[in-house]
């Protein structure tokens, strides 16, 4: 699953030839059907650039995002990596010293107009080897006719929004908040709600907080004033995925939940109206909020450190950056394309995550413990709502296992 929640469905594919050099580069599907591959954006993006390089061939493998991250690391294991792999994770690859850094790769230029918070997540040691190839932020999604029936506004507070989500139940709404607390992305719904309360999965110095105060006051405010009273829907809060839950917001089931940028077209392919708002904080709009990226490494076994750099300077121009990023909906991780679409009317649906990315904070995806606090969170954090459940017993736990994990390294 991609750190954006896209999924592809397609499997491995090649473009491949003779020429003095062929960079291998293993790709993630962020479609989700054959007129949208993935492969289509790759195959016209190399076709440009082996007009102008004659001497470099570019071969490309997508998969399906069920399929890359296993498929890259089979590859790794065996002593055969590709030169290049677009996924959703690099940390235990750059640990383990098997990755380019950027500064060996890329132009000063490129380089440089990452943006900073991306670059930053992109590091381990203070090195950046992650290159930023996607990103996405979330915001509050709503239904105007479910609100408009139940006489209410779009909540800028947490009181807000309990508010609001009693007077949809009232109304029969079967969903009035929904919480995807659920194994799929769970991550995600928690880190929201825990920027949103001034908290976060780490603290100012990096380390992991996850039992701190306002995380655990956060869930019981979750637990008592939305779970507590039924304000959920049907189905517990830890049982309920992220998929399951845009489904019924785009069903006309849900009258508010977090989403990210492929809801819209999910939702008006159903014939929804829907709203976007800011993260709703304690006492007005989350200062904060969740931003997530995926990846592009270079594997140091096979070389070929020159050509690969030049190949990504490419991949990296504002206009190959544009294109992606308007092609699957996602948000630029470049500055000049990020100015150029805020700028842009074709743009417009995106701008509210556009205006959220710069203050936005990503998962600990630096710390090569992530994968396994990611891992228990997903499992356990549903628990912190549940019926019976103890927020501070469940955040305690996984502070305990972020703790070991971390020792672990």
């Amino acid at each position: 699953m991609s750190a954006l929640g896209l999924t592809g469905v397609l499997g491995g594919c090649g473009f491949g030839g003779s020429s003095d050099v062929t960079l291998k580069l293993v790709a993630a599907d962020y479609g989700d059907s054959a007129a949208n591959s993935s492969k289509k954006y790759w195959a016209d993006l190399v076709e440009r650039y082996e007009a102008d390089h004659p001497d470099v061939k570019i071969d490309v493998s997508v998969y399906s995002w069920n399929d890359v991250d296993r498929e890259v690391k089979e590859m790794v294991d065996a002593g055969d990596p590709p030169d290049m792999a677009q996924i959703g994770a690099y940390a235990d690859y750059a640990a383990e010293g098997k990755l380019y850094k950027a500064g060996d790769l890329l132009s000063i230029p490129v380089q440089a107009d990452f943006l900073a918070q991306l670059s930053t997540a992109g590091e381990v040691n203070s090195v950046q080897y992650g290159l930023p190839f996607a990103s996405s932020t979330r915001v509050l999604f709503y239904n105007k006719k479910l609100l408009a029936e139940a006489g209410v506004t779009p909540p800028q507070t947490w009181d807000e929004l309990a508010a609001a989500a009693e007077a949809l139940k009232a109304e029969g709404v079967k969903y009035p908040y929904a919480l995807p607390l659920g194994p799929e992305e769970a991550q995600a719904e928690t880190m929201q709600w825990l920027l949103s309360g001034d908290g976060g999965y780490t603290d100012i110095t990096g380390t992991y907080s996850i039992d701190s105060a306002q995380n655990v006051e956060t869930f019981a405010w979750l637990k008592d004033e939305l779970v507590g009273k039924g304000l959920t829907g049907p189905v517990a809060p830890g049982k309920l995925d992220r998929a399951d839950a845009f489904a019924a917001f785009a069903a006309g089931d849900v009258g508010m939940l977090n989403g990210h940028p492929s809801l819209m077209e999910t939702a008006k392919a159903k014939g929804v109206e829907f709203g976007m708002v800011p993260t709703p904080g304690i006492d007005g709009e989350s200062q904060v909020t969740l931003g997530v990226a995926d990846w592009m490494m270079a594997f140091k076994e096979n070389g070929h450190r020159d050509q690969v750099g030049e190949f990504l300077d490419f991949v990296y121009s504002e206009e190959n950056v544009l294109d992606f990023s308007r092609e699957y909906n996602l948000l630029p991780v470049t500055t000049s394309a990020s100015r150029a679409m805020a700028s842009s009317d074709q743009d417009k649906d995106l701008k509210p995550f556009l205006d959220q990315l710069a203050t936005s904070e990503l998962y600990p995806v630096g710390n090569t413990s992530w994968a396994t606090v990611n891992a228990a969170i997903k499992k356990q954090i549903g628990k912190a709502v549940g019926p019976g459940g103890s927020p501070a017993g469940v955040l305690g736990g996984l502070q305990a296992t972020a703790t070991r994990a971390e020792t672990a390294e």
